[in-house]
């Protein structure tokens, strides 16, 4: 019997994990990435890995997995090997989203190398700790996100069936993944199929393929009536100006056309509703539509992208007639338009979608919304004066927005009354609706999973604050991936000690523009776009970044300077555009150009073919070009100030720079400290005394002095209780001093004369 625990790995979360302790592992006979059975109030199964940090008696798993075994935090599973042996098939239920939206072949590259159980939610997101041979992740997290949009992420799937129909089983290369409702007809498709093979009949050459037939189950039809799922137009968060505009439209073309005929304009109506993703483009045209008792069709563009030229044509004729179709007027909502018509690509369908779609807006009462969240990746014929000639942009919502969009998701949901949404809005930045409803979710979870043995009776169960500030440790912005952030583990700038002065001039480049921005517009300055950090290494830079970013609640995007390059002619420069896009997307946010001399070295110097110059134009560009950053600060880091392109250290761009100077003899003392905190010290070990003796040690070779003279202990003894001053004496044999003298001297003229 183990006892399970909440995994704290987000990396781990919905990804069909449990981890192990390698101890328990060796006695189960089991290797890394086995599957085990689990049973707690109820049977599953999970891939087994080890546990870095854990103890034998316990096991780590996410909140699914425990859903799934019926069991909370504490309890008691029982842990056993088992065989899973690869599925033929495998029959899962979703949401009407998933269902529509998802091919076969899709969800089978989702659950690829899971181990799933009938009964089981299973998450979408791959298993991508060990992913399976041949598994392209990315290209499986691209296809879940076109197809799906912004919440793929936090979509669970029900496992109603499996062949074998007992015990465990393995999605592989050759399973059939299938929606609920699908098997009679693929079973009928499998039996005219094998019909044709035993009586040897070729089809006829006229037949079409089942695939090139229009899908009626991906058109999702709204009748003015239908006021079902329907958010009312005065409960849009934020958006209440483009809501106004975009009504003001719909009247004019649907009510008012001759008086638009009378003052010599077109009556054809086609936005372009841009936004981060997850922002509510497609909530916000759903309901501005209901207002107007209009019929919203609404079509995902995602699904026309992966079916052959003739299907995607015949599905998207299906979408406009069924809109013209009925009494009154109507609107296509076509969502996540940039996937069926790009700007790169540009397939040779996309000519006469265009058509079809042009031919659709000279119909009176007819109009074209179309969504997306990269607008520059939308074909520019798209954008013509008989196309989509208007633009609405959604804007990214800010900690008062985020309170109010709460109180309306929790609006029927039972809270706690010390519940504070606004405290859980500013833990929130960067934070969409979406995300928000995914917060909701997770943190419904966590109070089930709480109370789900509370038999006090009482009121019935509620949302506590500390459900809420619990979900977000798995809950991320959808504008962020996990490769861009820099964990800051709770920091904040009381935490770094000393340094006063380097606190304060931080805390005024990065925390007072986002702090206190009626007081910069009140003394009519621009806050400064950036700061460089620049001082020897192992002096805590990165260090002061964390701590700044838990200070400010900031989400971070850390990017290492070679990051960034790439031998491919515009891939470094869409690279450094797709950052800062990413970026404003989350804000208030910091971008954190670790070893930026790496990225922004002098111009004409180098030998890459023009790499180098081109990526300093883009980032140059970013910073100061035409449309401004808001809520976006640019933080750079090296021990190379001189390396830098000096353009990028004109006021406008990165003008702070800070020098962050070697420990001084208190401050080391204050690092050796705190490093041997968890470390037993002998009586005759005066770590005073010892900082005094450390001249040129980096704040990084403090911490290695204390953790070689604990190795010591433990080489002379592996049951050592305490570190002497022997142990240090000797330890300072191996960890030498870092600081280059001349590097030192270098960096403190270059500072005298900033």
């Amino acid at each position: 019997m183990l006892t399970v625990r909440h995994t704290p790995s987000a990396l781990d979360s919905r990804r069909g994990v449990v981890r192990l302790h390698p101890e328990v592992l060796d006695a189960l006979g089991l290797r890394a990435w086995d599957a085990v059975r689990l049973t707690g109030a109820r049977a599953s199964s999970a891939l087994a890995a080890p546990s870095h940090d854990g103890v034998p008696g316990v096991v780590l798993a996410d909140d699914v997995t425990m859903s799934n075994l019926g069991v909370t935090e504490g309890s008691e599973v029982v842990v056993a090997p088992c065989n899973a042996t690869v599925a033929r098939t495998v029959t899962v239920s979703g949401s009407r989203l998933a269902t529509m939206s998802l091919t076969a072949p899709t969800l089978r590259q989702a659950l690829a190398g899971k181990v799933l159980t009938v009964g089981d939610a299973v998450s979408l997101l791959p298993q991508d700790l060990s992913p399976p041979p041949g598994t392209d992740v990315a290209a499986v997290r691209g296809t879940l996100s076109r197809a799906i949009g912004a919440t793929w992420t936090s979509e669970l799937l029900t496992v109603t069936a499996t062949e074998p129909a007992t015990g465990p089983v393995v999605v592989g290369q050759s399973t059939v993944v299938r929606w609920r409702g699908d098997e009679s007809t693929q079973a009928a498709d499998s039996d005219t199929a094998a019909g044709s093979t035993e009586q040897s009949q070729p089809a006829p050459a006229t037949s079409a393929p089942a695939a090139a037939e229009p899908d009626v189950a991906e058109i999702a039809v709204t009748e003015p009536s239908d006021t079902t799922g329907t958010v009312p137009v005065s409960e849009l968060a934020g958006h209440s100006t483009a809501a106004r505009t975009l009504a003001e439209w719909f009247d004019l073309a649907f009510h008012r056309p001759d008086l638009l005929a009378k003052l010599g304009t077109s009556t054809r109506l086609g936005v372009l509703l841009a936004g981060p993703e997850g922002v509510g483009k497609a909530t916000l045209a759903r309901s501005v539509a209901h207002s107007e008792q209009a019929r919203i069709v609404t079509l995902a563009a995602p699904t026309l992208a992966v079916l052959e030229p003739d299907a995607a044509l015949n599905r998207l004729a299906q979408a406009v007639d069924t809109v013209t179709s009925g009494d009154g007027s109507g609107v296509l909502l076509l969502t996540d338009v940039d996937a069926l018509l790009p700007a790169q690509q540009q397939p040779p369908v996309a000519t006469v979608l265009l058509d079809r779609v042009r031919s659709a807006l000279a119909e009176p009462g007819f109009a074209l919304v179309a969504t997306t969240a990269h607008p520059e990746a939308v074909d520019s014929r798209l954008l013509a004066a008989d196309l989509l000639d208007r633009e609405l942009t959604l804007s990214q919502p800010d900690a008062g927005i985020r309170t109010e969009l709460l109180r309306i998701l929790f609006r029927d949901v039972p809270v706690e009354s010390e519940v504070d949404f606004g405290a859980v809005a500013e833990r929130t930045p960067g934070f969409v609706a979406a995300d928000l409803l995914a917060l909701r979710r997770d943190a419904a979870v966590r109070a089930a999973l709480r109370q789900r043995d509370d038999d006090s009776g009482g009121s019935g169960p509620t949302i506590a604050q500390q459900d809420l500030l619990d979900a977000l440790s798995s809950v991320r912005p959808i504008s962020m991936s996990e490769s861009d952030t820099l964990a800051t583990g709770g920091l904040a700038l009381g935490d770094v000690g000393g340094m006063e002065d380097i606190k304060q001039s931080l805390s005024e480049a990065v925390l007072w523009p986002l702090r206190y921005p009626d007081s910069f517009a009140r003394l009519g300055v621009a806050p400064p776009r950036g700061v460089m950090l620049y001082g020897p290494p192992g002096n805590g830079k990165t260090f002061l970044v964390r701590a700044l970013a838990g200070e400010g609640a900031l989400n971070v995007f850390a990017v290492k300077g070679a990051e960034l390059m790439d031998k491919f002619v515009g891939e470094s420069e869409r690279a450094v555009r797709e950052l800062f896009h990413r970026a404003a997307d989350a804000a208030p946010s910091l971008i954190f150009l670790d070893e930026v001399d790496a990225l922004a070295p002098r111009r004409g110097q180098g030998s890459d073919s023009g790499v180098a110059d081109r990526v300093v134009a883009a980032l140059l560009t970013e910073l100061d070009g035409v449309e401004p950053l808001r809520d976006v600060v640019v933080l750079g880091a090296t021990n190379r100030p001189e390396l830098v392109d000096p353009a990028l250290l004109r006021p406008g761009r990165l003008e702070r720079q800070i020098y962050v100077p070697p420990p001084t003899s208190g401050a080391r003392a204050d690092i050796l400290r705190s490093t041997a905190r968890n470390t037993p010290l002998a009586d005759d070990v005066d770590l005073d005394e010892l900082a005094e003796s450390l001249e040129r040690y980096s704040a990084a070779d403090c911490a290695a002095l204390i953790r070689e003279a604990a190795l010591t202990a433990m080489r002379e003894s592996l049951e050592a209780t305490e570190v002497t001053a022997a142990h240090l004496d000797k330890a300072r044999t191996v960890v030498r001093p870092s600081l280059d003298p001349q590097q030192l001297a270098d960096l403190e003229e270059y500072a005298r004369h900033r």
